[in-house]
């Protein structure tokens, strides 16, 4: 994603507040936090007071923003996106449209894709596959 993109979504954007991720070249907001061991994708974004850490991956036109937590090994991809305080970890995927927002929870091998919303005080863990 070019500047240009991310200015059209976020309109205060600059390039003093933003930067790339140095593992993947995705745009992290300078209030976000992003280990170097996490991979952000060139079309994703982490915005707010988000947080990726550990091997955590963020891909695709994927977004965590918020105050929203994606560790340990989780993935997010697609087109998903992770807000609000909702925390994504361990092996968990999220994918395709989904989301996960308010206060969920998305854990252990979960898988959450295609349309599959999560939100609230929600938890999804073990090998649960929701679609």
């Amino acid at each position: 994603m070019e500047f240009e993109q991310l200015k059209s979504i976020f309109p205060d954007a600059t390039l003093e507040t933003w930067s790339r991720h140095p593992n993947g070249g995705g745009w992290v907001e300078n209030t976000a936090t992003v280990e170097d061991t996490s991979f952000v994708g060139p079309n994703a974004v982490v915005s707010g007071f988000a947080s990726v850490s550990g091997n955590a991956s963020v891909s695709g036109n994927a977004s965590v923003s918020g105050n929203a937590s994606v560790s340990g090994t989780a993935q997010v991809s697609g087109n998903a996106s992770v807000s609000g305080d909702a925390s994504v970890s361990g092996d968990a995927w999220v994918f395709g449209d989904a989301r996960v927002f308010g206060d969920a929870w998305v854990y252990g091998n979960a898988l959450v894709y295609r349309n599959a919303l999560v939100s609230g005080f929600a938890s999804v863990s073990g090998s649960t596959v929701l679609k």
